[in-house]
């Protein structure tokens, strides 16, 4: 089978479900298997969980549950600075920045169309180092806008660590980490074949180096 280079986390004769690598655009797997269509996306310096359907009646099945919301998903997050609330909700619509046209942004000047968007968190960890500090999160995104993530988590002003575009001044690369540490950990869902699916994406070497770091 031709995806033995492929890190497979779950695969029937409808999808496949595979562990994207940073440093990959979000259909690198198509180099593969041409025939695969991505179902969503992640950053390129985003790892984690992605799903690609196997033919375009399932690409839209999957296409109807990520717009209304019936895919539970799950990242693990790295940010600058200790987080106040145990946990809490960002609720802050984004759009083109008019500055920075790379750039969502949901506070400061946007152009083009604004679109809702909430992002749940929790958590997990706080390093309070003495030369610096972090909390590690997991992120709740309730809708997919683009670096949705990113953006709301650098506009209640604690960005993701080594974010190069959106950290700002608060700019760090912890444990010579060399991209942002966000990592998409899991998705759970109803397939389109029926039952319940919880699939789950390890955090790669390099983020697990980079907690290490800072113990």
């Amino acid at each position: 089978m031709f995806f033995n280079s492929l890190d497979i986390i779950y695969e029937d004769e409808d999808f496949v479900a595979l562990n994207k690598p940073a440093g990959v655009n979000f259909d690198w797997a198509r180099d593969a298997r041409p025939d695969l269509i991505p179902a969503h996306r992640l950053d390129k310096d985003t790892s984690g969980i992605i799903l690609f359907a196997k033919n375009q009646t399932i690409y839209e099945k999957f296409k109807v549950l990520f717009q209304t919301r019936q895919i539970q998903k799950t990242y693990v997050t790295l940010v600058v600075g200790l987080v106040k609330n145990n946990s809490g909700v960002i609720d802050l619509p984004i759009g083109r920045s008019k500055k920075t046209p790379l750039k969502r942004v949901a506070i400061g000047a946007q152009r083009g169309k604004i679109r809702e968007a909430v992002t749940d968190y929790k958590v997990l960890k706080r390093f309070d180092l003495s030369n610096r500090k972090f909390t590690l999160l997991e992120a709740y995104p309730k809708t997919g806008r683009t670096h949705q993530i990113r953006s709301h988590l650098a506009a209640i002003g604690y960005p993701v660590v080594c974010d190069k575009l959106y950290a700002g001044k608060k700019f760090v690369c912890p444990g010579n980490l060399s991209r942002q540490f966000l990592h998409a950990k899991s998705l759970e869902f109803d397939p389109p074949n029926g039952g319940r699916l919880m699939l789950e994406a390890d955090l790669p070497e390099d983020l697990e180096n980079t907690l290490n770091s800072l113990l």
